[in-house]
């Protein structure tokens, strides 16, 4: 009984989760911010990687949060995240050249013994609980899981200047994080898209290169991942509204 419990992990709710482990990843570059750092602009009174890492230090399936970042931010990331009150933080690393390369450094530090990994963009500080635990629930059953909304505006593939297709709107979605994974499978995924030089933009890419598929649960319009000065702008307004309720 003792090791089925194990096996099933942290309750929330009445619903048994894995162990989890959380790789959340704050090693871009925000090239497109105009000179503002994103992981650690301000957010409603909060740098942007305190909020995403609150909303892991509050799921009861994740067990421990590593957080994956650059060098020159790596010790001031570590004091905001320690005086935020983040008790799940495990380690604070060094991103690599790639982001295959960031994930992995922070796949290396997760605990063995977590049978679920969710890898995090930090530049979504607005998940909430409901797609973090349908996310890992989801994973837990398939082994894969990623949220996605569907894609609102026409897609057009554009070469040279010209539109030469017109993609099915109805077949695409737009993929947002946590995307959670069996450890053991996004362990070997990563190494292998490594290993190809792969330039992945999301984790789940990483292992359809090896032919594997995920399942895509209901993702949030809120989920938005700040890119721009705008969608800061934005998730100011969002995250100023959240904490008002």
């Amino acid at each position: 009984m003792g090791k089925t419990l194990d096996i099933l992990g942290a309750i929330t709710g009445k619903v048994f989760l894995p162990k989890t482990s959380a790789v959340i990843v704050a090693a871009g570059t925000a090239s497109r911010m105009g000179g503002v750092d994103k992981v650690v602009a301000e957010l409603a009174g909060k740098p942007v990687i305190l909020r995403s890492a609150e909303a892991f230090q509050q799921n009861a399936a994740v067990q421990e949060i590593i957080v994956v970042t650059r060098k020159d931010l790596r010790e001031q990331v570590e004091q905001i995240l320690k005086d935020g009150g983040i008790t799940k933080l495990t380690q604070v690393v060094e991103g690599g050249a790639t982001r295959a390369e960031s994930v992995n450094k922070g796949l290396n530090w997760c605990d063995k013994k977590c049978k679920l990994i969710a890898i995090h963009d930090c530049a979504r500080p607005l998940v909430s609980q409901e797609i973090i635990t349908e996310t890992i629930t989801v994973a837990a059953k398939t082994g894969a899981a990623v949220p996605g909304i569907p894609v609102r505006d026409t897609i057009r593939v554009v070469e040279g200047g010209l539109g030469v297709s017109t993609p099915a709107r109805e077949k695409l979605y737009a993929m947002q994080t946590p995307q959670v994974f069996d450890a053991d499978m996004i362990r070997a995924a990563m190494i292998h898209a490594i290993q190809k030089k792969a330039a992945i933009t999301d984790d789940v890419s990483a292992l359809e290169l090896m032919g594997a598929k995920a399942n895509v649960v209901q993702g949030s319009e809120e989920n938005l991942k700040i890119t721009t000065r705008l969608d800061l702008a934005v998730a100011n307004a969002l995250a100023r509204r959240n904490d008002a309720k």
